[in-house]
């Protein structure tokens, strides 16, 4: 890899469905952590962009919500928090990270792993990525700033039904609407997106870094402020007894479907 890109591919993160049982291919609280420590190493490096990808065929499940009730089984207020803040602090991880956030989606991404999408600079995507965030159908609360972003990237009507019916969106009708800057062919898809890279990493750190401080700077308080009521929010239905049956309910339900 160019010394100049730094390269984060999280192989924890990857591959599998809810249902897989594929429980290391989901965000766990402490793959966040690491995450957050990659950025901020990245940050203070002497790379000029950071290059965002996935091992496997698909690039994020999100949250895994049979580990998530497990947590919130044991100790419901306790945990609820710890994870809550676990993802705001990812979240804003991103939020606040001054360097360009490179993309690359090649399969599937779900989730949290679609909602900070908006959050970073550019995403490109295989053919064979779609994106879905169903937080409404699996019992929970948008996260990742998508209450915002996602109403202001595809449109009211659309984020509706992305987050409140678990919409799928396929990479061309997600680059149609500006969640993706462009699409390529799987078979050379990683070709395509190094050389796009290597020709960003030609420019100038400083006109990079400024650039995206020009345009970002005027967002990042409102999107922090965002991401803290969302995972407030979070916090709240998981310590609730209610919230807690409800997402029970549901994980039994895939259980039984599988």
């Amino acid at each position: 890899m160019h010394s100049e890109v730094k390269h984060l591919e999280v192989p924890h993160l990857l591959s599998g469905v809810l249902a897989s049982a594929a429980s290391d291919n989901h965000f766990y609280a402490k793959i966040m952590k690491e995450v957050r420590r990659a950025l901020c190493n990245a940050s203070a490096d002497d790379s000029k962009l950071l290059l965002l990808s996935a091992v496997g065929s698909v690039f994020c499940s999100g949250l895994d919500y049979s580990y998530l009730i497990g947590r919130l089984s044991n100790d419901r207020r306790k945990e609820s928090t710890r994870i809550a803040e676990a993802i705001r602090d990812f979240v804003k991880a991103f939020i606040q990270f001054k360097k360009p956030i490179v993309v690359a989606i090649n399969g599937p991404a779900l989730g949290l792993g679609a909602s900070i999408l908006p959050l970073c600079d550019i995403v490109w995507a295989s053919e064979k990525a779609w994106f879905q965030t169903p937080y409404a159908t699996i019992r929970l609360t948008p996260a990742g700033c998508s209450s915002y972003t996602f109403p202001q990237i595809l449109g009211v009507a659309l984020a509706n039904e992305m987050l409140f019916c678990g919409r799928k969106l396929t990479a061309q009708e997600a680059c149609s609407r500006g969640l993706v800057s462009q699409v390529f062919w799987p078979t050379t898809f990683s070709q395509e997106v190094m050389l796009r890279v290597k020709e960003m990493a030609s420019c100038s750190a400083v006109v990079l870094e400024e650039s995206k401080c020009l345009m970002r700077s005027f967002l990042k308080s409102g999107l922090e402020d965002v991401n803290e009521k969302e995972c407030q929010m979070l916090k709240q239905l998981w310590s609730s007894s209610k919230g807690l049956d409800s997402l029970f309910s549901y994980l039994q339900d895939k259980i039984y479907e599988v």
